[in-house]
């Protein structure tokens, strides 16, 4: 899904942007290897789409229905084409010089399955409804979030409890210890994109998955907003001031459940 608030850089800018990603972030792991590589050829001179496609030389390339995907200067999207409706056609991600399709990338190569699911879910919605209104409804806004500012979570189920119910002096203080059998994967490409310069109210929206598998996903089931959010810099060993029990005093970022979702709000089974 695209952003709309994120134009193309300078050459200069873009250097600056990247060199400014500090690489040894817990939240980097599963991208570290693969994001200086393409790092590196972007500062060597390639665009960010030239940049992504030499990582076949790495590995298998992701595939969609239409073929093995390639990234493509934005220039190539046809004027009136939706932007899903393209990808998921021609196989082709249309892409800027800047962070955020850096990022985008860099997810396209690591969880293709679940990009490509993605995808096809948004270009299913927009041909159900004859292209892009005015109104995207309930299915393509939870697509676009799950997209832009997900994270994949896979813990156990006291966990789960004390995240839905937003306990978290309990979940992040008193079980501190159990965070070292949780999973937690950053996925959304917006989310990644903020965290280079991070903040202690950057939220991720969090998506049960089981461990070493991507989810199930369906339009049902994304209509329902299966999110729960959750305050990246609280992880634990995520971010050094949260070594303070302090920290986590702070009603702006860490803020109750509303007595009236903490009524019907469930855990959707996975």
């Amino acid at each position: 899904m695209r952003a709309t608030v994120a134009p193309p850089l300078s050459r200069a800018g873009l250097h600056d942007a990247l060199a400014a990603i500090d690489w040894s972030r817990p939240w980097l792991d599963p991208y570290r290897v693969r994001g200086q590589r393409v790092a590196g050829r972007i500062q060597a001179g390639a665009s960010v789409a030239k940049a992504l496609n030499a990582e076949a030389l790495h590995g298998p390339v992701p595939s969609l229905a239409a073929g093995p995907l390639q990234f493509v200067p934005q220039a190539d999207l046809p004027a009136g084409i939706p932007y899903e409706a393209h990808i998921a056609a021609t196989a082709r991600v249309p892409t800027r010089d800047n962070l955020h399709d850096f990022f985008n990338g860099l997810v396209w190569w690591s969880e293709p399955g679940l990009k490509r699911r993605l995808n096809e879910l948004q270009a299913a919605q927009i041909a159900r409804a004859g292209g892009v209104g005015a109104h995207r409804g309930a299915v393509r806004d939870a697509l676009t979030l799950f997209d832009e500012n997900a994270a994949l979570m896979s813990a156990p189920a006291d966990v789960c409890e004390l995240l839905r119910q937003r306990r978290w002096h309990p979940l992040f203080v008193e079980r501190r210890d159990v965070w070292r059998r949780v999973r937690l994967r950053l996925f959304g490409h917006a989310l990644l994109e903020k965290l280079v310069t991070p903040r202690k109210a950057i939220t991720a929206h969090v998506f049960l998955s089981p461990p070493d598998t991507s989810p199930h996903l369906d339009a049902e089931l994304l209509a329902a907003k299966p999110f729960w959010p959750l305050p990246v810099l609280g992880v634990p060993g995520w971010w050094p001031d949260n070594e303070t029990a302090g920290f986590y005093d702070d009603p702006q970022v860490f803020r109750p459940l509303p007595e009236q979702s903490l009524a019907t709000d469930r855990i959707i089974a996975m």
